[in-house]
């Protein structure tokens, strides 16, 4: 008998885990000092907010931190205005972001290594429709 109320026991709780969303348990911490409050300083504020325009949501991903509601979001926001208020550069921000999150979370994306194909891929493909299309109307006035 005890082994049985003890096998159900043990199967309440797995089920309890596996059904309880994981979101709750963060969303009942208090938000980051900063999520919803601005710097005292308006030109860092101006600066903070600048930047979190340029951060994407990771939890939202199609908004910025500065429009999102999601606690990341938050918690990022706070990160940056604390970072802000200590004085960094918003460039030294937005490069330790992009080291922790990957290039992903910036809507403003830097030319690198990896990325130089996606700005070149669009003109290259523009040249090869102009020189096909050069070719077929070329090809149209000279047939009557």
């Amino acid at each position: 008998m005890r082994r049985a109320l003890a096998l159900c026991a043990i199967a309440a709780i797995l089920l309890l885990a596996i059904f309880t969303p994981h979101g709750l348990a963060q969303d009942a911490l208090p938000p980051a000092p900063y999520a919803y409050r601005q710097l005292d300083d308006p030109a860092q504020e101006a600066a903070a907010q600048d930047l979190m325009e340029t951060i994407r949501c990771l939890t939202c991903q199609s908004q910025s931190i500065a429009d999102s509601d999601a606690p990341m979001a938050g918690d990022m926001r706070s990160e940056v205005r604390q970072r802000i208020a200590a004085g960094e550069d918003p460039e030294a921000i937005r490069r330790w972001l992009v080291e922790r999150y990957g290039d992903y979370i910036s809507y403003k994306p830097e030319v690198t290594g990896l990325t130089w194909p996606i700005y070149v891929a669009p003109v290259l493909l523009l040249l090869l429709a102009a020189i096909l299309l050069r070719g077929r109307f070329r090809r149209r006035e000279g047939n009557p």
